[in-house]
């Protein structure tokens, strides 16, 4: 007989109400739920081996989430008709689960964790990636696989002044600032958003008011797991210890690797001497200790390194190259490094290093982002690529890995923020390739992507600059803030934080915090000292180039934009496309309608001005009405007995009369034009019944004084 599945609901506030549900779908993984909002619908299942892979060290969790796109009635639009490989924003998503799930487990922990999310039922106003974290943690407090805490994870926006917790696709669109939070019931865990210019103290009172809305969901799985039986957690192997040898590594390298470590070197020969010292005592313990006792020495060094770095820059206030705790690396930047680019820069930043470019493109250029529920297009596209030579090491070249999606995701919305709007006609690629990467190279295309854009003449308002920050903190109280940190010091950290903005406020920010009881004070002087080395930076940003170039390069595409009735974008565009076709052949220009309510906007794009400025005149000829008493510059097409038809407007003849020509009497057309001459000519009437148009050109001369009317020829009257 089966089970009766189990059942915990809360409110989000407003009636919005969220169920967890276990015991019904997926029963033979050992955690399985499904949160239902609205009509959207998650299922989250866990499963873990009882025991580690042979030679295990670390801890192997995998966290995948993805949209079915039945979820949402449609059907993919791949050639294979199924889903495929995780798209960019299922990767963000299932890296912000990662993040939060990541620290719950034990440290002695080594057993394969497999979190699987999907979305199976799609609801258009509700947010699944806010969900998605409460899904996986309420599938492994349903388990018994060991955790230390239940978390959640809840998405905070700033819409109109007003504070919303999971707000809907609607109103996120309206945001200010929006930040996704993680968080146990006692301390945060990650923090990942952007805002428009935030200041320091909003991004805490957000935390705030995000923390308390996620103890209220922790306690609803708390509750669900009660009701479900699960007490106690497995037990499962430690790795091995060996004490004695702990012991011998302490004795024979802590003063060594503080020696190292106080030594204020490169990360070349820092990393040479780590290595070298850690064969020396690997070497001393001879022949007779086994290949395992040798992986344990290699641990026990690692950890030791660990600890003495940390507890050398509490008690000492240096760091591994010599800086003081708020200084800032040197710095180096400068523009168009890169003649042929629309926009580049190269900016390093100590040994990290980003070479920046900025393409434009037109409407075509667009990205579909496309997920289960929506299918948008992003004119503002940033792409980031870490080759392996940055760090000097050797590896396959293979598709942009997930820590490649995440760093380039952050750097796009910081920058996007200082983005013009939608009237901006082009489409915008930044690219950073990463040539040095010694400590946040993600900080580093943010400032190299905003230079670059001002170097293109991509009218941003203010330059983005970006810091990766680090805190390390000790139960007795002692803490130290780090600016500008290594990727040495990188790991060392109990909250590695990176905050990206103007001189105004924050733009973007992405937190990792790992220790518990982090005060806000703490948190608040941290976020101070990450503002003030933004800004030292954006000084230095400012001093090599202070605004946007005013025009685009020589070489950039060049853009006009049209606005036209609605009426003529069918004349524009002619029968099946042959009229944009010929304006695009013959002007060497891209042509993009777009129909916006009772007018059709228009972009022109040429890489040279003549071609932009003949398809323009070309496509307000078509749309132009013809006014009596305008001028205009006609091209003859044939010669009749009593005249010549000129095309005056694109696709609009009219006669120009032989008596229109001139004030002298002319017998006949012979010699007088020949097809493709170009005459100025006055529109000096117009038959309403037939449509008929009649120009002349005389009345652009100058009357001769003995000049007289005359009657018109009988054949004259009658071709008239």
């Amino acid at each position: 007989m089966l089970s009766q599945p189990i059942s915990k609901s809360f409110d989000l506030g407003e009636g919005r109400i969220v169920t967890i549900e276990t015991g019904k779908l997926a029963r033979q993984a050992d955690g399985a739920v499904t949160v239902r909002q609205g009509n959207c619908i998650l299922l989250a299942t866990v499963v873990a081996n009882k025991e580690p892979r042979e030679g295990q060290d670390f801890f192997p969790l995998s966290v995948d989430y993805q949209e079915k796109f039945a979820s949402a009635g449609r059907i993919p639009g791949s050639f294979f008709k199924r889903e495929a490989r995780l798209n960019d924003y299922e990767i963000l998503t299932s890296r912000l689960v990662d993040r939060a799930l990541r620290p719950l487990f034990p440290e002695d922990y080594f057993c394969d964790v497999q979190v699987l999310i999907s979305l199976v039922s799609s609801d258009p106003e509700i947010m699944p990636d806010a969900l998605a974290c409460l899904a996986a943690s309420s599938a492994l407090a349903v388990s018994d696989i060991p955790i230390k805490e239940i978390i959640s994870e809840v998405r905070i926006a700033v819409v109109d002044g007003q504070t919303i917790i999971n707000p809907t696709r609607s109103q996120l669109a309206l945001a200010t600032s929006e930040f996704i939070i993680a968080a146990t019931e006692k301390n945060l865990m990650m923090v990942e958003g952007e805002a428009k210019e935030c200041s320091e103290e909003d991004l805490v009172n957000a935390l705030a008011v995000a923390h308390d809305a996620i103890r209220v969901q922790i306690q609803a799985q708390k509750e669900l797991r009660a009701a479900v039986g699960i007490t106690t957690k497995r037990d499962y192997p430690k790795p091995d210890a060996h004490d004695e040898i702990h012991q011998k590594v302490i004795a024979l390298a802590k003063e060594k690797i503080y020696a190292i470590s106080k030594g204020g070197t490169s990360k070349a020969d820092r990393s040479l001497a780590f290595d070298t010292l850690k064969k020396e005592v690997v070497a001393s313990f001879g022949e007779e200790v086994t290949d395992k006792e040798k992986k344990l020495a290699k641990k026990y060094f690692e950890d030791l390194k660990w600890e003495v770095v940390r507890d050398m820059i509490l008690e000492d206030r240096v760091r591994l190259d010599g800086r003081k705790l708020d200084q800032v690396r040197p710095l180096a930047m400068e523009i168009e490094p890169l003649p042929t680019p629309h926009g580049s820069s190269l900016f390093t930043r100590g040994e990290t290093q980003s070479l920046t470019t900025v393409t434009l493109g037109t409407k075509l250029d667009e990205l579909l982002v496309e997920s289960a529920a929506t299918s948008e297009y992003s004119k503002f596209i940033l792409h980031y690529n870490f080759p392996p030579f940055s760090t000097g090491e050797v590896k396959p070249m293979r598709g942009p890995g997930r820590r490649e999606v995440g760093h380039g995701n952050l750097a796009l919305r910081s920058l996007r923020q200082m983005m013009p709007g939608s009237e901006y006609p082009y489409t915008v690629r930044v690219v950073s390739d990463i040539l040095e990467s010694n400590g946040s190279s993600s900080m580093a295309t943010v400032c190299a992507g905003s230079l670059a854009l001002m170097d293109a003449g991509v009218p941003v308002a203010k330059h983005v600059s970006g810091v990766a920050m680090g805190l390390i903190t000790r139960g007795d109280g002692k803490y130290a803030i780090l600016t500008d940190i290594l990727g040495d010091e990188d790991h060392l950290g109990d909250m590695d934080f990176k905050v990206t903005g103007t001189r105004e406020g924050i733009c973007g920010v992405q937190m990792d915090i790992k220790v518990d009881g982090l005060s806000m004070d703490v948190m608040r002087e941290a976020l101070e000292q990450a503002r003030k080395g933004r800004l030292h930076i954006l000084d230095a940003m400012y001093e090599c180039i202070t605004e946007a170039r005013p025009e685009v390069k020589p070489h950039a595409p060049r853009m006009e934009k049209l606005f036209i009735d609605k009426e003529f974008i069918g004349a524009v565009i002619g029968p099946q496309g042959k009229v944009i076709q010929e304006i695009q052949r013959e002007t060497g220009t891209t042509i993009t309608i777009e129909e916006i309510g009772n007018y059709g906007e228009v972009s022109v794009f040429s890489p040279a001005k003549e071609g932009l400025d003949k398809a323009v005149a070309w496509i307000k000829g078509i749309v132009a009405v013809p006014e009596v008493g305008s001028v205009y510059e006609a091209t003859v097409k044939s010669i009749k007995e009593f005249g010549a038809f000129v095309e005056f407007l694109p696709r609009k003849e009219g006669l120009l009369h032989i008596s229109e020509i001139s004030w002298k009497r002319l017998d006949s057309m012979e010699g007088i034009f020949k097809p493709g001459d170009v005459v100025k000519v006055k529109l000096i009437g117009i038959d309403h019944k037939t449509g008929k148009f009649k120009l002349s050109r005389k009345a652009l001369m100058p009357k001769p004084e003995n000049a007289s009317p005359r009657p018109p020829r009988q054949d004259e009257e009658q071709q008239a």
